[in-house]
């Protein structure tokens, strides 16, 4: 088989300089003599990008077909495929297709030595040839990731590294923490081998937020998609101190009893929930069970700002409660009464008891934030019970005045009668003959009421 190509390539190539001899006399001292090759747009190529170990495809395409030879050179200008012959002793290249307008071969299991600059060549006169570039890329290894501190605290700094090592070109390096990319300081190193090692750092500072969050390093190459190494962070924090009132819900008042909650939360956490009472010592018979704060009887001594200490190995966090212990409910007082007659006037008025307290109440309009915050507005008794006593007030002294007019229109009829008695016949005559001597009694009329 060799021996029959190489006697095909002589006499086609003896053929090839017979033609140009002939066509010009004027060079008939370059008779034989190879010529340089041009650059053809009748035929062309691509070039190619493959990942180590995978296949790269070679297409030769020629325009117009003039029935010229085509072959492939590797970067080393051996002849891979003439025609559909492989005369180079290496399996891996396969024809794929071969045709009068195209020559393509495939390339198996391609490394970094076959990287390169590969020759589809026409034989026309002179030679026409076309360039492919195979570039062969080398993916990074698993990205590595290392922080400086397992543990860390709220408020700190702390730094991490990602390494992608011997990539074909250098990868690139992004940094985020949860969904928020992060800036990184990359730094680029060519190794012996002619490959890329990359390493990125991150400095950033924790809050507590950020206990649970992933940090990731996400490595970018063309060779490799999503390539990415993460770690979790571990953030101790100091507590998160709540005081949660129990009861009442709403104001608090003289008599009552007070229950509080401490709720404390930390990393990690707390051992020690304390109460005590600010400027002041906590009521000696008030009730402290860990978080839980109970006090009986409530009285206007105890109020003051009460609070909730909770620590931890990070620090030592409080939250406050003011106590402000309002009056009791007064009692509503009791409806009046009043009874009066033509002659009499008798009137009985209940008043509150001296021990009761009939004066405004003094509470505030908004509540303390504090204590009973939210707790609905209550009705004063005591400002009720002055408006009633007012209107049964003003009831009395028109039911005197009433009674005392009728008293003495009656008593001014007995004196009418009593003057004309004497010359009248009746009652009605006399009354009449006192108050004027008139005998016509249609010019004198008494009116009751």
């Amino acid at each position: 088989m060799l021996t029959s190509l190489s006697v095909f390539l002589s006499s086609f190539l003896s053929s090839s300089s017979s033609s140009s001899s002939s066509s010009s006399s004027s060079s008939s001292s370059n008779t034989g003599a190879a010529q340089e090759p041009v650059v053809s747009q009748n035929l062309v190529t691509d070039n190619v990008s493959v990942v180590e170990g995978e296949m790269a495809i070679i297409s030769c395409r020629v325009k117009n077909n003039d029935d010229s030879v085509i072959q492939l050179l590797n970067p080393n200008r051996q002849t891979i495929y003439f025609r559909d012959v492989r005369p180079l002793k290496d399996a891996r290249f396969q024809l794929v297709n071969f045709s009068g307008n195209e020559l393509k071969v495939a390339l198996s299991n391609v490394s970094l030595s076959d990287e390169g600059r590969y020759v589809c060549q026409l034989y026309t006169d002179p030679p026409q040839e076309a360039y492919a570039d195979v570039t062969v890329l080398v993916p990074p290894g698993n990205p590595i990731i290392e922080a400086r501190d397992e543990v860390l605290s709220e408020g700190n700094e702390t730094e991490m590294t990602c390494t992608a090592m011997s990539s074909k070109p250098a990868a690139s390096i992004r940094w985020m923490k949860g969904d928020k990319e992060l800036p990184g300081k990359p730094k680029v190193e060519l190794t012996y081998d002619k490959m890329y090692t990359v390493t990125s750092r991150l400095t950033f500072t924790v809050s507590k937020e950020d206990d649970g969050v992933p940090v990731a390093c996400i490595v970018d190459h063309p060779a490799v998609k999503d390539f990415l190494a993460q770690k979790y962070l571990e953030v101790q924090y100091k507590p998160e101190v709540k005081i949660v009132v129990e009861f009442p819900q709403g104001l608090t008042r003289e008599g009552e009893n007070l229950e509080l909650t401490c709720q404390a939360k930390g990393k990690p956490q707390p051992q020690r929930v304390n109460w005590v009472k600010v400027d002041d010592d906590v009521p000696s018979h008030a009730v402290i069970s860990g978080g839980d704060l109970y006090i009986e009887n409530l009285n206007k001594t105890y109020n003051g700002t009460y609070r909730c200490v909770a620590s931890n190995a990070v620090g030592e966090s409080f939250d406050d409660y003011i106590l402000y212990v309002y009056d009791a409910p007064t009692t509503t007082p009791k409806p009046t009464t009043a009874s009066t007659s033509t002659t009499t006037i008798s009137s009985t008025i209940s008043l509150p008891e001296a021990n009761q307290d009939t004066t405004p109440s003094t509470e505030p309009a908004a509540h303390d934030s504090r204590a009973g915050e939210g707790a609905p507005r209550t009705v004063d008794h005591a400002v009720i019970g002055g408006v009633v006593a007012v209107v049964v007030f003003a009831m009395l002294c028109l039911l005197i005045v009433l009674g005392r007019y009728f008293a003495r229109h009656k008593g001014t009829y007995f004196t009418h009668e009593a003057k004309g008695a004497d010359d009248a016949a009746d009652a009605d005559t006399a009354i009449i003959n006192a108050e004027g001597g008139h005998t016509n009694s249609d010019e004198k009329k008494e009116y009751y009421i």
